[in-house]
């Protein structure tokens, strides 16, 4: 491929990346949604997180196997995010600082 090759992949990958987020947007921005899509929308993200970082603890995904506990530095690390993330209701904060928990414990705890 070439370099313009590239470029037009580039730009028709852009073209198709932006158009599930901005049809919605011309679409809903005319009518009024209603309260119970709203209250259900703020459930979105956390469930969505929620899943992921189960799914990274509990299930190995070479063999997509149930591990348990075998990753128990993970599984710490996730209890100190749902400490900080209740107590100081930062996303960052508890981004950053469950990071830095899945290093330092992955270095004392083998797993």
């Amino acid at each position: 491929m070439s370099s313009t090759d590239h470029l037009i992949l580039i730009i028709l990958s852009m073209l198709v990346a932006l158009g599930p987020r901005l049809l919605p947007m011309k679409f809903f921005t005319t009518r009024k949604i209603p309260e119970w899509f709203n209250e259900w929308m703020k459930y979105v993200p956390v469930s969505l997180f929620t899943a992921l970082v189960v799914k990274d603890i509990f299930i190995n995904t070479s063999h997509y196997t149930f591990i348990g506990f075998g990753h128990l530095a993970k599984l710490l690390a996730a209890v100190i995010v749902m400490v900080v993330a209740y107590k100081s209701r930062s996303m960052g904060l508890s981004v950053v600082l469950g990071l830095a928990a899945v290093a330092l414990l992955s270095m004392v705890i083998p797993g």
